[in-house]
């Protein structure tokens, strides 16, 4: 199945900049869909391909930079590009604090944005490859044994099979097979390859001070 095409949002209240954006975006081949207001823009489903948002920061109704807060209060990760005519450094330094990845006072240059659209898009291409993985992972972790799931933060600390059966009360034979278990179905090659799926699963070692 065919990926689809990064799309790029635009959101701003004056209708010929939509239109001169929208032409600029769609010059380099990339999809683009407007919006007048964050309302609108709330209204609609956004499709699971690599996207940005361009912002105008003074918006009618919700501001652009009270837009930025409640869509990171929604979970809603879209790399966010503001665009102004009335820009402050007070301003500036609030959208970049809060995440933005570029702030651009009109009239700005058109490479200008759209390097910073290109950059929007790669980072929202990264936190998508990151959250797919970390989905596999999940279900990966899913398909283990409770005692497989017991067995798997004592074995990223290093620790030896006979001091993880004597942590678990099993016997070493036993967490042998767990171990080999364990490893073909989180798919890991090595020791280090299974400690950083533990490490993106947010599975922490238990403390082995007393070992």
């Amino acid at each position: 199945m065919m990926e689809p095409k990064p799309l790029v949002y635009v959101v701003d209240d004056d209708q010929s900049t939509r239109e001169t954006l929208s032409s600029l975006i769609r010059s380099v081949g990339l999809q683009v869909q407007l919006f007048a207001s964050a309302e609108d823009f709330q209204r609609c489903i956004l499709p699971d391909t690599d996207a940005c948002l361009v912002l105008d920061i003074r918006l009618r109704g919700t501001s652009g930079l009270d837009f930025q807060r409640k869509l990171a209060d929604s979970g809603i990760s879209i790399p966010i590009i503001f665009i102004t005519g009335h820009g402050d450094v007070r301003m500036s330094v609030r959208a970049m604090k809060a995440g933005a990845i570029e702030f651009l006072t009109k009239p700005f240059r058109d490479q200008d944005l759209l390097d910073a659209i290109h950059v929007g898009l790669a980072k929202d291409r990264e936190r998508r490859e990151r959250c797919a993985e970390v989905a596999r992972l999940q279900a990966r972790f899913a398909a283990l044994t409770p005692r497989q799931r017991q067995v798997l933060p004592l074995v990223v600390t290093g620790l030896p099979n006979k001091q993880i059966a004597a942590e678990l009360g099993i016997t070493e034979s036993a967490t042998k097979v767990h171990r080999s278990q364990l490893m073909r179905k989180m798919r890991a090659d090595s020791l280090p390859d299974l400690v950083r799926m533990a490490e993106k699963l947010g599975i922490s070692s238990p403390d082995n001070s007393k070992h």
